[in-house]
């Protein structure tokens, strides 16, 4: 019954979106959402699968196309789906974060509608409730440019999704079960690479050929360094950005990050160790998995190459040598080094700090003091229906000092202002910061405290732009942000577990004239819950 509901809803869909942007192709995926059974670590657990896949399948697209997927959800409990980097433009309603997007319930299914508006690159998406995400149901998202515009560098042979990240033997409804019982989840028990184990992935190049790994850290909470035995890998393209062609014999990539670097098969003709590691933890994890000459009879073998492990300077250093190749063209083709977002005056500065603490008697995490608490309705749909129930307001600008509270925190900024956001780490991890609907410039990040000092040494020339950042241990990193795009935007930590006990917030980013051009109107096919249920999507 599944493939027929999926047919129906699919075929039905084409109605909401016949009257879209109709001169841009349009790509349509069908996916059933699953328990099964996986063995990533060696050990039975339950996982999500799509379409029987863990992890899920590649999204494939290219500038503009617009993206028809429709979800059914076989699990036993709500389900949504989010896409970490693609911006969504006007149209947070299909964030599929719930603070934007109503859950799909048990056995029905939902269409998302989005558009690659203006965007290249390599991307992820995820689930987003619960701890689903400790369970798989995640991909890898490729956005190719146009035919028609420049590409920084020759078509690699092959083009491959490299998914990491750190991985619990526990399944995901028992960690959620430890978060709702008030405590912190325990050190993972290993690391995956595309769902796999210990050299449980290959990937096979041919001598003298050039491939494109697209490497995405779609773990809960490490920083993982990523390296090739004997290859060197030349960095082309951040989270969107075109970049200084830099090369790296290892690469660190922080929780939610995606990295896509070219690597050319000009070793000797055998198998090759690729190995993941943790970063900054005090017992480090680390898989392998095998890069395989196409003509190689030589199987890997003696130890894996090491790599960094709790060197933060060596980290900041790479961060810092990353920047954007301003000649390169971006989704158009006008130079990347076209906006000068160096030369425009921010019009507010928001200090953002984390933290961690009790709330009677339970962990707790928060930004400037607010520990998030989601309502029973998505925030966006309270909003536009103008129901109310939340305060625009309710977190401030700048760290109180005070202790931890819980408040559903909503951020209100006004379209078109350009801002600046300073992100304050006084704790002893790495923090990352991820921002849906947008991407921003990383002009700064250095030890100790921010002050205003701190600007002289900002990047205003070439700082890479891309959706989510690092903040190293007692340290702070600073961020530009051309606020274009309307809407309810998550602006959370990427460190799972610390997100969904409270250290997100929700940016209200609003026009008092919104307008076809600013904004969408609800999809036609959105699901109503909580306090609109029963709504109507359009006036009648």
């Amino acid at each position: 019954m599944v493939p027929l509901k999926l047919a129906v809803a699919a075929f039905l869909v084409v109605g909401l979106v016949v009257n879209t942007v109709a001169e841009d192709p349009y790509r349509f995926f069908e996916w059933n959402v699953t328990y099964g059974t996986i063995y990533p670590l060696g050990v039975p657990q339950q996982g999500i699968l799509i379409n029987g896949q863990f992890p899920g399948p590649d999204i494939y697209s290219v500038t503009n196309d617009n993206i028809i997927i429709n979800v059914f959800n076989s699990l036993d409990e709500p389900f949504l789906l989010s896409w970490n980097g693609i911006q969504n433009r006007r149209n947070s309603f299909e964030d599929g974060v719930y603070g934007t997007t109503c859950p799909i319930p048990p056995g029905k299914n939902f269409t998302y509608i989005l558009q690659m508006k203006d965007q290249i690159g390599s991307y992820y998406y995820f689930p987003s409730l619960a701890f689903h995400k400790a369970a798989g149901g995640f991909g890898g998202i490729k956005i190719l440019s146009r035919p028609r515009i420049p590409v920084p560098f020759p078509d690699p042979a092959d083009d491959y999704t490299v998914l990491i990240g750190d991985w619990y033997k526990k399944n995901h409804t028992a960690l959620k079960a430890i978060l709702d019982g008030g405590k912190k989840l325990p050190f993972p028990d290993g690391i995956l690479i595309n769902g796999r184990g210990p050299n449980g992935v290959s990937f096979t190049v041919e001598q003298g050929k050039t491939y494109r790994l697209r490497i995405s850290n779609v773990g809960l909470q490490n920083s993982l360094n990523f390296r090739i035995e004997g290859h060197k890998m030349k960095l082309v393209e951040v989270e969107g950005t075109h970049t200084l062609q830099t090369t790296y014999s290892s690469l660190d990539v922080h929780v939610g990050q995606t990295y896509s670097v070219l690597i050319t098969a000009d070793q000797e003709a055998k198998d090759h160790y690729i190995v993941v590691s943790s970063r900054f933890t005090s017992q480090v994890l680390t898989t392998t998995g095998v890069l395989h000459y196409s003509n190689s009879n030589t199987p890997v073998s003696g130890p894996p190459p090491g790599g960094p492990t709790i060197q933060i300077d060596w980290s900041l250093n790479q961060a810092r040598s990353i920047r954007t190749n301003l000649s390169a063209s971006g989704p158009r083709p006008n130079p990347q080094g076209s906006y000068h977002y160096g030369m425009i005056n921010t019009t507010r500065t928001i200090r953002l700090a984390s933290s961690a603490g009790q709330v009677n008697g339970k962990q707790r995490y928060a930004v400037n003091s607010v520990s998030f608490v989601p309502l029973d309705t998505p925030l966006k749909l309270l909003d536009y229906f103008k129901v109310g129930g939340f305060r625009v307001g309710s977190i401030s600008d700048a760290p109180s000092g005070g202790g931890i509270f819980l408040d559903t925190s909503v951020l209100g900024t006004d379209y078109r202002q350009f801002i600046e956001i300073v992100f304050e780490n006084t704790e002893d991890i790495v923090q990352s910061w991820h921002l849906n609907g947008y991407s921003f410039w990383v002009v700064g990040m250095d030890g100790g405290q921010w002050t205003q000092a701190s600007r002289n040494g900002y990047n205003l020339r070439d700082a890479v732009a891309r959706c989510t950042t690092q903040v190293y241990p007692k340290s702070w990193t600073a961020i530009y942000i051309a606020l274009d795009n309307v809407g309810m935007w998550n602006l959370r930590t990427e460190f799972w577990a610390r997100q969904y006990l409270g250290q997100q917030l929700y940016m209200r980013v609003y026009t008092t004239s919104t307008s076809l051009r600013d904004e969408y109107p609800i999809p036609r096919n959105a699901r109503l819950c909580g306090k609109v249920a029963g709504r109507h999507t359009r006036p009648l």
